[in-house]
């Protein structure tokens, strides 16, 4: 038999896009791992503390049950829908119908793709904040869609210049992908912002999807919503996803909360997709939102209230500067001008302290000045971490 000489060449969207900075700089920090060098990871906001007792003995006796395995409803149980209400009217106050407002995700990456397919045709527009959560432009771009960024400056508290926004040509804009609290910068929800998001949106016929999954993190005050705003649902998609507020990143469980004909036309995509989640974590995820108010207290804001201690010395001891009323997991410094980039610090950190820290470039061009690092290691990580750059900078 005659061999053949095959040319297989990829999609031309992969050219659009790069492998995820975190998943190729892992893999440099596994080898550096395998070779004894002991890398302290401050990088990544995976959380370390588990759930609660209860969503696991939730998860364990469900799974025990032999008619457990079988395929899930694509909009998710009645059980998980109906505790997603009731965790919206709890801690939002904003009233939404189990059956119809609200709709199950495989965490909010799922989410970002199927909102994208269900309303933004190839050549469209999406608004992606600078600095901002890398996946909105990658998923944009692997879809087809035209990225327009619009910048956030930390004179404006991070907060979307409307000025600014106003002048943009919007003509094919159909999406503008918020997040508050804020990742990278950990700037703060604001009732006012997302009034005049509303009022954006209802101008220019675009729809606003607002992330929102570090309400919990380290934020004392009252938990907001863009859904609180009257008329949001209307143009107003939200996230929230369970991976940070309730310790479960590896469990996949998030939502997104509209109005019925949004939910609809995402379940067209969604059901051609995936063919929901195991029950027995749509059962514990349940009970998860049911947690007692303690729980949160104690795991969100005490824990990660140590931790920022220690992560605001680290920032010190490199010389950045940074906003104390950050929230979320996560702390946002301006590196020192004696670097030309953050990346020139941040490979620094890695290779003389083994400390794996954030460069804020991967958020956008407005990052560049900026490193990140995560509060999801334990105060004795941090510690341990706080020695190394010490070492480092005296040495």
């Amino acid at each position: 038999m005659e061999d053949k000489a095959f040319n297989i060449q990829p999609a031309e969207r992969l050219g659009s896009v790069k492998e995820y900075y975190f998943s190729r700089k892992l893999k440099e920090v596994a080898q550096m791992n395998a070779q004894g060098k002991d890398i302290i990871s401050l990088a990544i906001g995976s959380p370390d503390l588990p759930p609660s007792a209860p969503t696991i003995e939730t998860l364990c006796r469900e799974a025990a049950k032999p008619n457990a395995h079988g395929y899930q409803p694509t909009a998710g149980t009645p059980e998980l829908r109906t505790a997603m209400a009731r965790f919206y009217k709890r801690w939002y106050g904003v009233d939404l119908d189990a059956a119809g407002e609200v709709l199950p995700l495989i965490g909010s990456k799922e989410g970002i793709l199927h909102v994208t397919l269900a309303f933004v045709n190839p050549g469209d527009s999406v608004l992606v904040p600078n600095p901002g959560y890398p996946t909105y432009t990658s998923l944009s771009k692997l879809l087809g869609a035209e990225v327009v960024p619009y910048d956030l400056h930390q004179e404006n508290g991070w907060q979307p210049n409307f000025e600014a926004l106003e002048q943009m040509d919007l003509s094919r804009v159909k999406i503008m992908w918020t997040n508050y609290p804020h990742m990278p910068t950990g700037a703060k929800a604001m009732r006012q912002t997302y009034e005049r998001l509303v009022d954006f949106a209802r101008r220019h016929n675009i729809i606003i999807v607002n992330d929102n999954p570090y309400s919990f993190i380290l934020n004392k005050d009252e938990k907001l919503s863009i859904l609180q705003v009257p008329g949001a649902k209307d143009c107003c998609i939200e996230f929230n996803s369970m991976s940070k507020s309730h310790n479960m990143p590896g469990w996949r469980v998030g939502m997104l909360s509209t109005n019925a004909q949004f939910i609809q036309w995402i379940m067209k995509v969604k059901s051609n997709i995936d063919s929901g989640t195991f029950r027995a974590i749509q059962l514990a995820a349940a009970q998860a939102f049911d947690n007692e108010d303690e729980w949160h207290i104690r795991a969100n804001v005490e824990v990660y209230a140590a931790r920022r201690a220690r992560a605001e010395e680290i920032m010190r001891v490199l010389g950045c500067t940074f906003d104390t009323s950050q929230v979320g997991m996560f702390l946002w410094g301006r590196i020192p001008d004696s670097y030309a980039e953050a990346e020139q610090l941040t490979e620094k950190v890695l290779h003389e302290a083994r400390v794996f820290i954030t460069p804020g470039f991967i958020f956008g061009s407005a990052g560049k000045r900026y490193v990140r690092i995560s509060l999801c290691a334990g105060t004795d990580k941090l510690d341990e971490a706080l020695d190394r750059i010490k070492a480092m900078q005296t040495a």
